[in-house]
C-alpha cells in the first residue's frame, strides 16, 4: 500500500458538484484531489440538455424541488445572481431560452472544458478510473483507501469523444491496479446519483432511490389502441395530474405520444409526482376557455357545416390526423347519439390518460433518493455526527431532485459552492 499524499480537502466524485466544490475550495487556497470513479471527470455534464448543458435556469423556483424549504435554506436569496457570477468567473458565457441558461456555444463540451481548465490552472489532482475502498478518522481528518489504475490510462485519440471515452473504459478495464492511501482534513462526497457504496463506507443511512424524470407508462381512457396511433406525434398542452379527484400539479410544455404512454419535458416533469392509477388530463388548446373554444366550434359548423365524430377531416387545420382520429373515437365511446360539439369542448380540454407507472427508467435523467437532508447542516452540508473530521455532502447525493429546466444543475453547483465554503 502506498501513502503518499495528504490535501487540504479530497472531493469523492468529479461531476457538476464535485468539480464545482473542487474549484471553490482551490481558490480560497485549499490543496484539493477529486477522485472520480470514471475514467475523466465531468462526463455526465456531456449529455445535458440534448448535448448543449442546460445549466441553470434565470428564476429558481423552490417549488420546482422536493424539498423546497431546504434547499432555499442553502441557495439562498439570490441563486442567480450567484450562479452567474460563478459562470463568468469560469470564463463561460451564457445565453437563454425560455428561461432555461445554456453556454453562448450551445455546447456541453464547452462548460466541461472550462471547468477541467480551472481545475488544471489551480492544481487540483484529479485521480480518475478510481473508488474509494474504506475510510476512517485519521489525526488530522480522513484516511481514504482508494483502488485506482496502478498507470496513466491510454487509448487512440478519436475525434469523437464518445468513442474516445468508450476507448479510455477499455483501457481502464484492462490496466492493472494498486491500492493507495490519501489523506485529508475534509471530505466532501458529491458522488451523484449512486451514492450506496460510499453512504456504506462513511457509515450513513439512504432514502429509497428511483428514477425520476423520465416517460409516463399510461393509456388513453377506454381506446387501448390509441397509443399505436399517436405513436410519434407531438402537441403543445397543459398536463393537470390528479389523484382521487384531486388536483395535484399542473405542467405545460410538448408532449410526445409514445406506444407506452407519454415522453418530453411535461411528461418527465409529472414522472416526479405519478403514482400508478392517477389520472392526467390533457387540454390541447390551453390558450382558449371552454367557452372560446366552443365558439370557435360553432363558427367551424357555420362554415363547414355539422360535426359528426364518423368524419374526423371536419377537424383538419385545428388537429394533426392522427389525434382527429382518436378524439372522434373518444366522442362515439362517451356520445354515441350525439353530434353536438359541446361535448367535442370537454374531450379537447379533458383528453384523458390513465397512469400505469414511469418507464425508460434506465435512462432517467435524475434519481429521487440519497442520503436525507435531515443528515446534514444548512446551509453548509456538513455532516451532523461527522465532529473532527470534516463531512459534506452535496448534489444529487443527497435527496434532492427537481424538475427539468436547469433546476438539478442549479441544485449540483450552489450546493458545491456551499460545500466548499464552509471550510
Amino acid at each position: 500500500m502506498n501513502t503518499n499524499a495528504f490535501y487540504d480537502v479530497l472531493v469523492i466524485g468529479g461531476g457538476a458538484s464535485g468539480l464545482a466544490a473542487a474549484v471553490t475550495a482551490a481558490r480560497a487556497g485549499k490543496s484539493v484531489c477529486i477522485v472520480e470513479r470514471d475514467v475523466a471527470c465531468g462526463l455526465k455534464l456531456l449529455a445535458t440538455g440534448n448535448g448543449r448543458c442546460n445549466l441553470s435556469n434565470e428564476s429558481i423556483d423552490f417549488q420546482r424541488y422536493n424539498h423546497p424549504a431546504f434547499v432555499e435554506s442553502v441557495m439562498g436569496p439570490q441563486p442567480e445572481q450567484e450562479l452567474g457570477s460563478f459562470f463568468s468567473s469560469l470564463g463561460i458565457m451564457t445565453t437563454s431560452e425560455e428561461g432555461r441558461l445554456y453556454p453562448r456555444s450551445l455546447r456541453a463540451e464547452s462548460v466541461r472544458d472550462a471547468l477541467l481548465n480551472a481545475c488544471n490552472h489551480l492544481g487540483i489532482t484529479l485521480i480518475c478510473g478510481a473508488n474509494v475502498v474504506s475510510a476512517h478518522k485519521a489525526p488530522e481528518g480522513w484516511a481514504l483507501q482508494i483502488d485506482r489504475p496502478a498507470r496513466a490510462l491510454k487509448a487512440k485519440k478519436h475525434d469523437d469523444r464518445k468513442t474516445e471515452v468508450r476507448s479510455l473504459r477499455k483501457a481502464l478495464a484492462d490496466t492493472p491496479r494498486k491500492n493507495e492511501t490519501l489523506q485529508a482534513k475534509a471530505v466532501i462526497i458529491a458522488t451523484g446519483g449512486s451514492p450506496a457504496d460510499i453512504a456504506k463506507t462513511f457509515n450513513l443511512s439512504l432514502t429509497p432511490q428511483r428514477p425520476v424524470l423520465c416517460p409516463v407508462s399510461a393509456l388513453v381512457f377506454g381506446d387501448q389502441t390509441a397509443l399505436k396511433t399517436l405513436d410519434g406525434l407531438r402537441v403543445r398542452a397543459r398536463l393537470t395530474l390528479t389523484r382521487n379527484h384531486e388536483e395535484l400539479w399542473r405542467e405545460d410544455g410538448e408532449v410526445l405520444f409514445r406506444t407506452f404512454g407519454i415522453s418530453g419535458v411535461a411528461a418527465f416533469n409529472l414522472s416526479r409526482r405519478v403514482q400508478r392509477g392517477d389520472t392526467i388530463l390533457l387540454d390541447v388548446f390551453p390558450d382558449l376557455s371552454k367557452d372560446e373554444l366552443l365558439d370557435m366550434l360553432n363558427q367551424r359548423v357555420e362554415l363547414l357545416g355539422g360535426f359528426s365524430p364518423r368524419n374526423p377531416r371536419w377537424l383538419d387545420g385545428m388537429l394533426a390526423p392522427q389525434f382527429s382520429h382518436v378524439v372522434c373515437t373518444a366522442f362515439e365511446q362517451r356520445h354515441p347519439s350525439s353530434n353536438d360539439v359541446i361535448h367535442l369542448v370537454s374531450i379537447l380540454k379533458h383528453f384523458k390518460l390513465l397512469v400505469e407507472g414511469t418507464t425508460e427508467e434506465r435512462s432517467a435523467q435524475v434519481t429521487r433518493g440519497g442520503v436525507p437532508i435531515e443528515s446534514v447542516s444548512a446551509p453548509n452540508l456538513c455532516v451532523s455526527n461527522a465532529a473532527g473530521a470534516p463531512l459534506y455532502i452535496c448534489g444529487e447525493a443527497l435527496d434532492i431532485d427537481a424538475d427539468c429546466g436547469g433546476f438539478n444543475l442549479a441544485w449540483a453547483w450552489i450546493s458545491g459552492i456551499r460545500a466548499a465554503s464552509s471550510l
